[in-house]
């Protein structure tokens, strides 16, 4: 028997038993390779989409009344006691106090003069107030003219939504003027009636020793300052008195950010207490600032910006004077736009860069931004619809590592 036959088999050929090496060294390495190949870095993920797009400015306001009535004591005197407490309800003309005034000798030649000279100057007061009134009535009258026929216009494609909402805000304006000047008519006939007295009591025509004050306007009591029975002097303050329906609010912003808001931009109203957001319209923005210091001691200019409440929203009745609430002022808005999350997209230098993901790998791309809010920005150029981009991206995400979205 051959050599061969004793060994059992046949030897492989020297080929073969070199590629069987080669294979079991490819495996080996590719195994080493999976081994220490960094794994994808987890990130979070959002996507572009198209949809509506809100740029606004938030601050926090307070309420305050537009007409507010401080009822003081017109001449010297002993103050009765008053019973009127904050929160009560009370109607124009229905006394407020009552006073007794110190005995006092007859006004001299002089003082008589004076008393009649303030008389007078009350009464033209009360004429201007009239006259005040009147050319409200007249700006309410253009102001709906104006509404009109830009209402007109846009039914016709000529205007824009924008100006009927400025003409809308402008209506709103005149109208809250007017009811502002229906009131100072009102405190002026109460000037003219103290006036009036005071001069009475000086010549010896005054039939009664006590003086009722009398309410100016219908609403309710704001404060009382002097509610026992005391000796005042004239100009005392008493009380106060508003109509708490007539609110306004007050939001002061930065003056970077108050530059951005004009008369008529929409604005809602929240975080008052209740669960319901109160729509309202910028009315004014203050022509000058203020500074306030914040509470890290740094010196901020400030702007206070007016809102009203939109026509037949129902105010709440918890709502009062001095309320602490939220404006929400919409300095711009579209309804289609193209945006991606905020978080997606950061500076570098002058440009605005995000990072696709693409294939498993984080590309970083060139984005070209417009708008911009707390949620989303407007992407111009550099993203479409559908594409996926790296949120938060940290120091570990460069140009082509392989990430993974988290589930």
């Amino acid at each position: 028997m051959s050599d061969q036959d004793g060994r059992g088999g046949r030897e492989l050929p020297g080929w073969a038993r070199t590629a069987l090496l080669v294979l079991l060294g490819v495996v080996v390495l590719g195994g080493l390779i999976l081994a220490f190949r960094p794994s994808p870095v987890p990130v979070d993920a959002g996507e572009v989409t198209r949809g509506p797009l809100q740029v606004d400015v938030r601050e926090d306001g307070r309420t305050q009344l537009r007409d507010r009535y401080t009822i003081a004591a017109p001449m010297a005197g002993t103050l009765e006691r008053v019973r009127w407490r904050p929160g009560d309800e009370v109607e124009a003309g229905e006394e407020l106090l009552g006073l007794i005034p110190l005995p006092a000798p007859l006004l001299d030649d002089r003082s008589r003069a004076q008393a009649r000279a303030a008389l007078e100057g009350a009464r033209a007061g009360l004429e201007q107030a009239r006259a005040r009134e009147e050319a409200m009535e007249g700006a309410v009258v253009e102001a709906r003219e104006a509404l009109r026929r830009q209402r007109i216009l846009l039914d016709e494609s000529g205007g824009s939504v924008s100006a009927v909402e400025q003409a809308e805000a402008g209506l709103r304006s005149r109208e809250a003027e007017l009811r502002s000047a229906r009131f100072a008519v009102q405190a002026a006939e109460q000037e003219v009636e103290n006036a009036r007295l005071l001069l009475e009591r000086g010549t010896g025509n005054s039939g009664a020793e006590r003086i009722g004050v009398r309410s100016p306007v219908s609403g309710r009591v704001l404060r009382v300052m002097q509610e026992s029975e005391a000796a005042v002097q004239p100009g005392s303050p008493v009380l106060e008195v508003g109509d708490v329906t007539n609110l306004e609010v007050v939001a002061d912003l930065l003056s970077a950010d108050a530059v951005q808001v004009r008369p008529g931009h929409r604005a809602e109203i929240d975080r008052w207490g209740g669960e319901d957001v109160l729509p309202a319209r910028v009315r004014v923005v203050e022509p000058a600032a203020f500074t306030r210091v914040s509470a890290l001691g740094i010196e901020e200019q400030r702007v206070n910006v007016r809102l009203d409440l939109d026509p037949g929203t129902t105010l709440p009745p918890e709502l009062g004077d001095g309320y602490r609430v939220e404006a929400r002022i919409i300095i711009w808005e579209e309804d289609d736009v193209l945006r991606v999350p905020a978080s997606a997209v950061f500076r570098d230098g002058d440009r605005w860069f995000a990072f696709r993901i693409l294939d498993g790998r984080a590309r970083r791309v060139e984005v070209e931004v417009g708008r911009r809010s707390d949620a989303d920005a407007q992407v111009l150029s550099g993203l479409d619809v559908g594409d996926q981009v790296v949120l938060y991206p940290g120091e570990r995400i460069e140009d082509g590592i392989r990430v993974e979205a988290r589930r």
